[in-house]
């Protein structure tokens, strides 16, 4: 089974937005440290935003702040990327996680280490 199935990718243009879903299985969401990745085109992974259960806390990067948001729905387990004012920069594919580490402000940016991965789905960008 795996654990973590993601949907909503696609194609919109810039300004638009999307909405990614990833349902969990096998475990309770809103238990552990949550996040969202993406990998761009010749880039590397980079971690865009997580969830701190303990803290009650959501931490972005720079990079989305104030127009990603990124929840969970517990009665469904499934944790959700709201993504407006796209631009073609945000053109990746985006993972969701589960954290064996702890997310904070510092880690999403810095490496924070993932026990499981969605399988990705992709988003594009463009006009």
């Amino acid at each position: 089974q795996v654990p973590l199935v993601e949907s909503g990718g696609g194609f919109v243009q810039p300004g638009g937005s999307l909405r990614l879903s990833c349902a969990a299985s096998g475990f309770t969401l809103d238990y552990y440290h949550i996040a969202w990745f993406r990998q761009a085109p010749g880039k590397e992974r980079e971690g865009i935003s997580c969830i701190n259960p303990g803290e009650g806390q959501t931490y972005y990067t720079d990079s989305v702040k104030g127009r990603f948001t990124m929840s969970i729905d517990a009665a469904k387990n499934t944790m959700y990327l709201q993504m407006s004012s796209l631009k073609p920069e945000d053109t990746a594919v985006y993972y969701c996680a589960r954290a064996d580490a702890i997310c904070s402000a510092y880690s999403i940016s810095h490496s924070l280490r993932i026990d499981y991965w969605g399988q990705g789905t992709q988003v594009t960008v463009s006009s």
